[in-house]
């Protein structure tokens, strides 16, 4: 890819403001709440930053999406002075950015890290194997913990913090539940999109690693089909409410200009990619990865582990590919070739991805 720059058209958004500029990409002029949320995934733990641009059918009911779009950032930035990398380390500000590439009826969701030690972000609540500095000594998928954290943060998000800042929006006027035995009987859940952007693809990484996991249990053909219990088809409908329903509904993953500081910024066990082929091709499934990369990480001299992990990775996918009936894709986009490297172009890339 070249370094074809796509503008967005979502000003940062004042928290629990609708935004009636919609979504681009096709939106067709759909409102969207734009607002950020702060949400725990245990009671007194740490909370999560998360903003979040949601499809609106009227300024007070949530319209049920195709798909979400989940946006993890990485280490903090400060003190640059580029109101470039400013603007661009605002999750409120990327989540208008995201929701502007997506289809119109994909809600977009950006999530920060819950603790920080130092500039450093940590994830642990979702990648348990990472040190103090949030970097990881390895994948575990055991407890899924991504998923289930992941399945928490938007459950509450929109059942417990969104009703309460659209001003008199209830999940009961939601046109689910106008017609619920209609909407039981033609469920489909929304599809997954899982974005990690510098430090934030840990968890994609974790994520990758739960599913290939999931994917190998016998119990999966069975949670595949089942149906959503009635009580919670509204909360189903609009995001993946419990871990199965977190994997299956993955149909993308992007690395966005991921790095570390140590070994780990790609999956390189050849196991893990090697059941996510039989996955796709025993379950009929479509799974597309995008690694996206400018010179900052990819032509690091100083960490090239980070190339050869990636070119690691590609490799694999595509040797899984060609075994997959074309199930399993593979694509890398490189930005900014031309430019030398730059922590700007780092952060420019959130604006310039292409994830069509």
């Amino acid at each position: 890819m070249g370094n074809k720059i796509f503008s967005s058209h979502h000003p940062p958004s004042p928290s629990n403001s609708v935004d009636p500029a919609g979504g681009g990409g096709g939106g067709g002029g759909m409102d969207r709440w734009t607002g950020v949320l702060h949400v725990p995934l245990s009671r007194g733990g740490p909370l999560f930053r998360v903003a979040a641009s949601l499809i609106l059918l009227s300024a007070k009911t949530l319209a049920v999406p195709r798909a979400n779009a989940v946006l993890f950032m990485g280490d903090r930035v400060r003190g640059t002075g580029d109101p470039v990398i400013e603007r661009l380390s605002d999750a409120a500000h990327l989540a208008g950015v995201l929701a502007g590439k997506l289809s119109g009826d994909t809600n977009a969701w950006v999530i920060d890290a819950p603790c920080f030690a130092g500039p450093f972000a940590v994830y642990r609540l979702l990648v348990p194997s990472v040190d103090a500095a949030g970097d990881p000594k390895g994948y575990d998928p055991n407890g899924f913990p991504a998923a289930a954290g992941i399945a928490s943060i938007l459950v509450h998000g929109i059942g417990e913090q969104i009703q309460n800042k659209i001003s008199g929006c209830s999940l009961k006027d939601s046109p689910v539940n106008q017609h619920p035995a209609a909407s039981l009987s033609s469920y489909c859940p929304p599809r997954t999109i899982i974005l990690g952007f510098s430090k934030g693809g840990v968890v994609v990484n974790q994520l990758v690693t739960e599913l290939s996991c999931w994917a190998s249990k016998p119990m999966k053909s069975s949670v595949d089909v089942s149906r959503p219990d009635p009580s919670h088809v509204t909360h189903s409908l609009l995001v993946p409410t419990s871990t199965s329903d977190v994997l299956s509904s993955i149909s993308e993953f992007h690395y966005v200009d991921v790095g570390l500081n140590c070994a780990g910024a790609y999956i390189t066990d050849h196991t893990v990619i090697k059941e996510l082929g039989h996955y796709v091709l025993h379950t009929s499934r479509n799974l597309h990865f995008v690694l996206h990369g400018t010179p900052r990480q990819w032509s690091d001299p100083n960490r090239l582990w980070i190339r050869k992990e990636k070119d690691i990775m590609t490799q694999l996918l595509r040797d899984e590919t060609q075994r997959c009936e074309g199930r399993l894709m593979a694509s890398e986009k490189k930005y900014f070739d031309s430019r030398p490297c730059s922590l700007r172009m780092h952060f420019e890339i959130l604006e310039a991805m292409d994830i069509s």
